[in-house]
């Protein structure tokens, strides 16, 4: 019987790490998520594409804490705005737009 590694989510949104623990449901993985750790910084998310603000906030997460970790980044991507908001959906509201918002 293997033992159960830790495997640290690098986010804080609850849903997203009871998605991800309901998709590995099963296998040797004890599901963390960055509140579980205290105070960490926020990684930039300033890469060019979602690939490289996953790579990004994983990779800190997994140097930082010592553990494997998983990241994801995803927004929307409007064809007849030339791709825009992209990486930046989650300010393309503004810093402190709510949800409301940003639709």
């Amino acid at each position: 019987m293997e033992l159960p590694v830790n495997l640290v989510i690098a986010t804080r949104n609850k849903g997203k790490t009871s998605e991800i623990k309901s998709l590995l449901s099963g296998f040797p993985v004890i599901i963390r998520n960055l509140d579980d750790f205290g105070p960490i910084p926020e990684v930039k998310e300033d890469g060019e594409t979602f690939d490289d603000n996953a790579y990004k906030k994983a990779s800190f997460a997994a140097k930082i804490l010592g553990f494997p970790a998983l990241a994801d980044d995803s927004g929307l991507v409007v064809e007849v705005l030339d791709g825009a908001p992209g990486v930046h959906s989650a300010r393309y509201a503004g810093e402190n737009a709510t949800d409301e918002d940003a639709c």
